[in-house]
């Protein structure tokens, strides 16, 4: 029995040695200095695919996302992590950025809040000054592998056929105000022609004054002068203003912004939920010439020719209106970096080089953007990493001021761990 209890008590020991050994180095796996140390150039180098400035000279996890760190053979980048201030071989360090944040920089090493050391940079890296035409931003270089390894994804600037689809919230028209117009201005024209033969000029006066405000009651609906010669000819019934018979009218309230792109003759596609997967064909006819205040919308008129009875009266539809531009200069929406203040690209120039652009552009367009300016026919541009690629540009310009006595964005302490 005692040599029972002595061989149970030899095997917890060893288990509990064992587990101690275990939770050391996980331990120190947790609170170790981030992976940023690297290994002279001709060895492999390891990097994070989320944050590049990560780099260790052996496989690892990032302390920040705790991903499996990527070989990297770019001998460039070996050096990305070096804690030391001196030079390694003929590179210089020149001063040291926040590993999370480019426009932090400090002259001296130093540890961010979470005590993440700062990321030295090299005089080759930071050679030139130009900050290209976006504030806060400067053109660069990345190698191929950098480049793959974050992603990077590139398009063209081209001409291409535009076409914006408008959608709007409409309903069939039920328009007694627009049936009475019509019917005053027929009544008003008879009138009219009944004291054509008079010779008093007050009653032709007053004829005209009338006719003249009917009129005035239907451009204000909205109808033009050739849809209020049609409108009241004789062979038009009012009454389809009101009950739709073989067609029917449809009222799209477009927003104010929309309005100016829409004009009498185009094509709209009409849908309800009180038929399912059918589409209705119509055209616009007109465009209300006022503005409706409340919400800030402008009722556009559309004739369904071959409605049937299926369109009911005050009965809510979804209308598209296809717009075209015509041929422009067109941008991948995924190009668009908007910081509020600058709409900015990144053209990719020569081998690697990426210059950042300040762009103007117009209408959104089925993927596209319209280019109004800041860029030409056949430009490169990059279309994925563009965040990667911003932060990089931003602390180029950064450590430019930096060199050059005034810092565009915050030095850290010397003291600061």
């Amino acid at each position: 029995m005692a040599k029972r209890i002595l061989l149970v008590l030899v095997l917890l020991a060893v288990g509990a040695a064992g587990g101690a050994v275990a939770l050391s180095s996980l331990g120190m796996l947790k609170h170790s200095e981030p992976l940023t140390a690297a290994a002279p150039g001709e060895h492999a180098v390891y990097q994070c695919a989320m944050h590049p400035q990560i780099v260790s000279d052996k496989p690892g996890i990032c302390p920040i996302c705790q991903m499996k760190l990527q070989r990297v053979d770019d001998p460039a980048s070996a050096h990305a992590g070096e804690p030391s201030g001196e030079p390694h071989g003929e590179r210089k360090i020149v001063a040291y950025r926040h590993p999370m944040r480019p426009d932090v920089t400090s002259p001296v090493p130093a540890k961010d809040e979470m005590g993440m050391a700062y990321i030295p940079v090299y005089e080759d890296e930071a050679s030139g000054g130009d900050t290209g035409n976006v504030p806060g931003h400067a053109p660069f270089s990345l190698s191929t592998e950098r480049q793959q390894l974050i992603g990077v994804t590139r398009d063209k600037v081209e001409r291409r056929a535009l076409e914006i689809e408008i959608r709007a919230v409409g309903r069939v028209a039920y328009d007694p105000m627009l049936y009475q117009a019509v019917v005053e201005y027929r009544e008003a024209l008879r009138s009219k022609t009944q004291v054509a033969r008079s010779s008093l000029a007050e009653a032709h006066d007053g004829a005209d004054a009338i006719v003249r405000g009917a009129r005035l009651k239907l451009r204000q609906q909205g109808l033009s002068e050739a849809q209020i010669r049609e409108l009241v000819g004789k062979s038009a019934d009012p009454v389809e203003l009101l009950l739709p018979g073989e067609s029917a009218w449809v009222y799209a309230q477009v927003y104010e912004y929309e309005a100016s792109l829409v004009s009498p003759g185009q094509a709209m596609t009409i849908t309800t939920p009180s038929y399912p997967g059918r589409k209705f064909s119509a055209k616009v006819v007109a465009i209300d010439p006022i503005l409706d205040p409340a919400t800030r919308t402008v009722r556009v008129r559309g004739l369904v020719l071959s409605a049937g009875a299926t369109l009911r009266p005050e009965s809510f539809v979804d209308v598209t209106i296809r717009v075209p531009l015509g041929e422009k200069l067109a941008l991948p929406k995924e190009a668009l970096l908007d910081t509020g203040a600058h709409q900015i690209v990144f053209v990719v120039k020569g081998e690697g080089h990426f210059e950042p652009r300040s762009v103007e552009l117009g209408r959104d367009a089925a993927g596209y953007y319209e280019v109004l300016s800041g860029l030409e026919q056949g430009d490169e541009v990059v279309t994925s990493a563009n965040f990667l690629i911003d932060s990089e540009s931003r602390f180029r310009s950064a450590l430019a001021s930096f060199k050059g006595g005034g810092a565009s964005g915050q030095a850290a302490s010397p003291h600061q761990h």
